[in-house]
């Protein structure tokens, strides 16, 4: 089968923890679908191992169009500013909230300074986004699309992860009640729901982990027989945020890779 292809000609993208990862290549395929794509993440160099170049420089090197604005989306005038410096490009046409953090432990074990670390930025991060997303849209008289990362952590619950299962649960939640808010203006949020994707985000990955469908007990069986990819999140990210899901709205669509069956 051939790469997905998208038409994002005049749109403005942002994409939150855009410089790895999912961010990343999601940022790319915007970029590559014709869009403007600024680039907010709290580091401009990328984390991944097999990256060096900075997304938004990348993109502009592929004959795109791209910026960095370094955000902590936990602090909802970052985030606002961010949107801000959309205008200069006509406005936020989708909004991608993807950043996110990850901190370990059962109930009994789990600071509740990590707790509220993870709270900042995939709850009130998402909330700040989608928000003030929406209001830029509703100014312009222009809706548009919002696309929030949560994961199969926001409907299954995973051993030691009780913290960041409560905070994807929280982006399950929200994707919903704003869908419902907004759906009378237009603007349509989903939510993307990856399973376990091979990302510096993940650091119990082994190399073998990596190309395989587990991998020493962080992994259940995935039915695909293998793990998942930045690249296998990017497509269904650009295609809530596209036409063809002009009917979709309040949304949870699962990339991983049928790990939510079993």
């Amino acid at each position: 089968m051939g790469d997905a292809a998208f038409d994002f000609a005049d749109d403005t993208v942002i994409v939150t923890g855009g410089s790895s990862g999912i961010g990343r290549a999601t940022a790319l395929q915007f970029g590559e679908s014709g869009a403007t794509v600024i680039v907010a993440d709290v580091r401009r160099e990328p984390k991944d191992v097999d990256a060096e170049e900075p997304t938004d420089a990348l993109i502009e090197d592929r004959g795109g169009t791209a910026e960095y604005v370094e955000t902590d989306v936990s602090d909802p005038d970052q985030v606002a500013a961010v949107v801000e410096a959309a205008r200069d490009f006509g406005g936020v046409d989708v909004m991608v909230n993807n950043a996110g953090l990850f901190a370990g432990g059962s109930i009994t074990e789990l600071d509740v300074d990590d707790l509220d670390a993870m709270l900042g930025v995939n709850v009130r991060g998402v909330f700040a986004g989608t928000k003030v997303a929406a209001r830029d849209m509703l100014d312009r008289g222009e809706p548009g699309a919002v696309v929030n990362t949560a994961s199969i952590s926001s409907s299954f619950a995973q051993y030691g992860q009780v913290g960041y299962d409560a905070t994807k649960g929280a982006v399950r939640m929200l994707t919903r009640g704003a869908a419902l808010d907004l759906a009378e203006t237009g603007i349509r949020v989903n939510a993307v729901a990856p399973g376990q994707i091979a990302t510096e985000f993940n650091e119990g990955w082994t190399e073998e982990a990596r190309e395989s469908s587990r991998g020493d007990g962080f992994l259940k069986d995935i039915p695909v027989e293998r793990a998942g990819r930045p690249e296998d999140v990017a497509p269904a990210i650009c295609y809530l945020a596209s036409d063809a899901a002009g009917y979709t709205t309040g949304e949870l669509l699962h990339v991983d890779g049928g790990w939510h069956t079993c």
